[in-house]
């Protein structure tokens, strides 16, 4: 280890202080990020603290957690945050913070709690400023690189819901041939498969040859469960925790060594649709075959034709809108498959359903392949994380792990 690494207190590293409150009736959208216990919660028109800023979860389920603002913020009162950096880099304090395991200071009893004077007196090993610098630019080269590949996952997605939306919510390729015009962007086979007018349904004016009908006629939910006793350390569980809201990637999974209790299994391009909470619109393709919690439904088209159609009528903001609106309970809101099997949908021809799957699989292996890749580039971060911060990696040996990683 260096010489030039000193020993301090975690109060002698950073000063912190409690966020502050700010009800929902009082937080108007803006500029800044509100930073509390889970990260970032939307924006609001003011901010209290400059960035770049560091926040802790200060209470609730994410006690412990930490989280990093490029921009100035406001930080909740659900959360401390960094006043003072006294002099070290913000995100070199962000990635030591990260390795405290601070949720074991809960200093609260039914509801966890951090309160800074419990973790004040924590030890902490810091180095110099340029090793602070040189430090987080590796570290900060897998998160970009993490960042980067989350984004074009997005924009990836952006893509099928547009063309989703084109072609089944605007029918826009109809509305072109009813115009005599060729639909856009679109070859002329595919252009082929469309009518060109609009007959009555009980939905309304639907395409030709088109029907209403339901979500369950094209879709149905898999109900096979495995035991805790076939569960294992091999084996990948998708909790709601793991599931982020409104993206169809997921950014992390747990395994299932050590579960208590039986599980839903799944396979591989099956929809993951959180029914727990259905506002919070969790909706993934899963990437791999693994095990989920109960509180989310495992969803497949009934035909392969239609597998992209299920993946992104189930991933709509119409059908998770109609899932909240069916929710039963009221501190645990829950969704029914046989809820959601009722939701009324206009029912392509089958030549319509396969052409558009055809063009969506290749957006969704895509992110599959990102989604595995950050995966493997932010297990390489969290092993290289305690070891540079710590001092027991040299920085030459860290450089040459993440070079070797894929792109």
């Amino acid at each position: 280890m260096s010489s030039e690494w000193a020993k301090r207190t975690l109060g002698e590293f950073v000063r912190l202080q409690r966020g502050h409150d700010l009800t929902a009736a009082e937080q108007r959208p803006g500029l800044f990020p509100v930073m509390g216990s889970a990260g970032q919660n939307g924006t609001h028109a003011e901010s209290l603290a400059a960035g770049p800023g560091v926040v802790i979860g200060r209470s609730g389920a994410s006690v412990g957690r930490v989280h990093f603002s490029d921009v100035d913020y406001w930080p909740h009162n659900t959360c401390l945050y960094v006043t003072d950096f006294l002099g070290n880099h913000p995100r070199f304090a962000y990635y030591l913070l990260q390795t405290l395991a601070l949720a074991g200071y809960n200093s609260g009893s039914a509801q966890p709690s951090l309160n800074r004077n419990f973790i004040y007196s924590i030890p902490v090993l810091v180095p110099g400023r340029a090793e602070q610098n040189e430090i987080v630019d590796v570290l900060q080269a897998l998160d970009d690189r993490i960042t980067l590949l989350r984004e074009t996952n997005a924009t990836l997605e952006a893509i099928a819901q547009a063309l989703f939306k084109s072609w089944f919510v605007d029918f826009d390729p109809v509305r072109a041939k009813m115009a005599c015009r060729a639909p856009e962007g679109m070859d002329e086979a595919t252009a082929a498969l469309f009518p060109d007018g609009f007959g009555e349904s009980e939905l309304g004016l639907v395409p030709k040859g088109w029907r209403s009908g339901h979500l369950g006629e094209v879709a149905r939910t898999v109900r096979k469960q495995l035991q805790p006793s076939e569960l294992h350390a091999g084996l990948h569980y998708v909790g709601l925790e793991h599931m982020p809201r409104k993206s169809l990637s997921l950014v992390e999974w747990a395994t299932a060594d050590g579960l208590e209790s039986a599980k839903a299994a799944f396979r591989e391009g099956d929809v993951l649709f959180g029914k727990l909470r259905p506002y919070f619109h969790k909706v993934v393709i899963a990437p791999f075959d693994g095990v989920c919690s109960t509180d989310v439904l495992v969803c497949q088209a009934i035909k392969p034709a239609f597998k992209g159609f299920v993946a992104m009528q189930l991933f709509s903001d119409a059908l998770v809108g109609y899932a909240e609106r069916l929710s039963n309970g009221a501190k645990m809101p829950r969704v029914n498959w046989s809820d959601l099997a009722d939701y009324p949908v206009v029912v392509p021809t089958e030549d319509v359903a396969l052409r558009f799957t055809e063009v969506v699989e290749p957006l969704f292996a895509h992110m599959k392949a990102a989604t595995q890749t950050a995966q493997t580039l932010a297990a390489l971060r969290d092993t290289l994380l305690p070891r540079l911060i710590s001092g027991q990696l040299r920085l030459p040996e860290a450089v040459t792990d993440i070079e070797a990683q894929p792109s």
